[in-house]
């Protein structure tokens, strides 16, 4: 899977947890703006096509003639029909398709409700525009979104297909075709041409043109729109996003599937052949957490209809429905790609370490409780790591002193004193590097728990402890004015997780090993704000992120006691390396070779020294 876009909410993320390893390690070894003709429409205004004929809208008195006056032989095929809605329907969705333009009216969740227990609709209130532009050979441009179709409803064995024809006569006609199955999020959906040949010039492609104003269903509009994207798959196994966070476009070939994701709901179109030259744009809506704000981002997407022998007949699928990984994986079409669960190894860690774990303790364990199961195993399976870690540390400690008095001794030579602190470490069978490993190696799994919270559909409006939501934030305190950054809340989960870091911080800030640095930054004070930057980030994010964070450093506390209190002798280790002291200095090659670039440099520089 390939996706190539810098994600600065990740980047975020990354940055922490990056900062508490620097800390880590310090402690351990001391050493497109899119155009306004482009967007889909403003903030206030319904979704419409810039592309207009003469408004079709024309009243029931006026005849046929009249429209063929107007529109000449196409007049027919904006007719008005006096076709009504039509409904198809299953265990899992409800789907309205409007007679007018043929295109869905409205899309309804039936199982799955908004932040204010309202029905979920993804599409809903002209929120989804849809439209083919044709070209013909007198020089028209014909939309069928001005079209008026002739509906004809089917119901067999179970299945619903839903025949709409704009006629120019009985054999000349454009033809919408949905069908839905039962027990599924899948709609078929058909475009088909026949006998327009004689109209339609064959030069110039049809261009569809599908545009979608994604509406909010998280009380938190900002969070929830670091996850709202236009997502594709490409190629064979390729996959790509536009920018989550303001306007982006792309154009892109070979496209198996387009998703517009909505956090923890995607509409994803599927056409049966891979289409080319695909156009995307998105633009961001959302600023801040306003509640009066509905939408979160405008997305669109237009493509070339190819013609067959006169007529063009394209097929596609549209899925709507939640973001499940589990869900999406289950039609065989890589839609699970559509939902990112961390690049590199991060992903594969999410996908065959904590996706089928978390699934197996929610089956039988409160979500709440799984993600504090969970997070249990995996700070368990870093345990040897979180030892050798703190080994490293007693040692480095134990060394301080020799070490302090080798910087006053040679404070004014540098090269001298990094020569006789290797020789010290070397001497006492210490590595500064022992330190570096484990922080390293516990990378991929904090990284990897900071993607897959966020995006674990599972948890959404799930409840625990005084959280309403996993999903989102906790509240404890309705704040009277927003405070950048921070929200119009106090969340209590991010606390915990904040207190937890800063008593991890003051227990391990001792293990410092080396002065403060000339030129350095403090790192005292560094780690010292980093609870702050905590508190502030994650007060708007899931409370089962916040929740996994203040556990993880909670059982960190909890093991570095049960390793400094009865598991390490210091006593024991002091013994040790004045035992390795006494042995014959062994230097590996490593050491070696570091040695004698030490001892060159030395030589240059007092041959420098003598020729001044």
């Amino acid at each position: 899977m390939e996706e190539k876009k810098f994600d600065p909410y990740q980047f975020t993320g990354v940055f922490l947890i990056a900062l508490i390893l620097t800390w880590m390690l310090f402690n351990n070894d001391n050493t497109q703006e899119v155009s306004e003709s482009d967007k889909i429409v403003d903030n206030t205004s319904e979704i419409s096509n810039p592309k207009k004929l003469p408004s079709p809208n024309i009243e029931n008195s006026v005849s046929s003639t009249n429209y063929n006056s107007l529109y000449g032989v196409y007049g027919a095929l904006m007719q008005d029909k006096k076709s009504q809605v039509q409904v198809l329907e299953n265990e899992n969705l409800y789907i309205e398709i409007d007679p007018k333009g043929g295109l869905l009216k409205r899309v309804w969740l039936k199982n799955f409700k908004n932040y204010l227990d309202e029905p979920l609709n993804l599409i809903y209130e002209n929120n989804n525009f849809f439209n083919i532009r044709f070209s013909t050979l007198d020089g028209r441009s014909l939309n069928s979104k001005d079209f008026f179709f002739v509906t004809e409803l089917i119901s067999k064995n179970d299945k619903q297909t839903l025949s709409l024809k704009s006629k120019i006569s009985d054999q000349e006609f454009i033809e919408f075709v949905y069908s839905i199955d039962p027990k599924t999020y899948l709609i078929e959906f058909n475009i088909k041409s026949n006998g327009m040949s004689s109209f339609i010039d064959s030069k110039e492609n049809p261009i569809v043109e599908i545009k979608n104003r994604v509406f909010r269903n998280s009380k938190s509009i900002n969070y929830e729109n670091m996850y709202t994207e236009l997502t594709y798959g490409y190629e064979d196994d390729k996959v790509d996003y536009l920018s989550a966070t303001g306007g982006d476009e792309e154009t892109e070939n070979e496209v198996r599937w387009i998703s517009f994701r909505q956090h923890f709901f995607s509409s994803i179109i599927i056409p049966k052949n891979k289409m080319s030259e695909v156009s995307f744009s998105s633009v961001n809506l959302a600023d801040r957490d306003d509640l009066n704000q509905r939408y979160t981002k405008d997305f669109s997407i237009s493509f070339p209809i190819k013609y067959s022998s006169g007529n063009f007949d394209s097929e596609f699928e549209y899925y709507f429905g939640p973001s499940d990984h589990k869900i999406l994986k289950s039609y065989d079409r890589d839609l699970e790609s559509s939902v990112s669960l961390g690049w590199g190894i991060f992903g594969w860690i999410n996908k065959f370490v904590f996706l089928p774990l978390f699934g197996f303790l929610s089956s039988f364990l409160p979500y709440g409780i799984s993600i504090i199961v969970m997070t249990i195993i995996a700070r368990l399976a870093m345990s040897p790591v979180t030892y050798k870690s703190y080994v490293s540390q007693v040692k480095m400690k134990i060394l301080r002193p020799e070490i302090e008095q080798i910087n006053k001794k040679f404070k004014d030579d540098a090269v001298k004193r990094q020569q006789e602190t290797m020789s010290l470490y070397s001497q006492a069978g210490a590595n500064p590097m022992s330190g570096c490993i484990p922080a390293l190696i516990q990378l991929p799994v904090f990284y990897s728990l900071f993607v897959f919270f966020p995006i674990a559909f599972e948890l959404r409006q799930k409840s625990f402890l005084w959280a309403d939501d996993l999903s989102s934030y906790d509240v404890i305190v309705e704040l009277p004015f927003y405070f950048p950054l921070y929200g119009d809340h106090i969340s209590l989960f991010p606390i915990l997780a904040s207190i937890a870091i800063f008593i991890y911080t003051k227990m391990t800030m001792g293990q410092q090993t080396m002065p403060q640095q000339p030129g350095m930054p403090n790192m005292k004070i560094i780690m010292y704000l980093m609870p702050l930057m905590m508190l502030f980030f994650f007060n708007n994010y899931s409370s089962g992120l916040s929740l996994y964070y203040f556990i993880s450093n909670l059982l960190t506390i909890f093991l570095m006691l049960i390793i400094k209190n009865y598991i390490i002798d210091n006593d024991k280790i002091h013994a040790q390396i004045e035992e390795n002291k006494k042995r014959p200095k062994k230097t590996s090659g490593f050491a070696a070779r570091l040695q004698k670039a030490m001892e060159e440099a030395e030589k240059q520089k007092k041959t420098r020294n003598r020729r001044f």
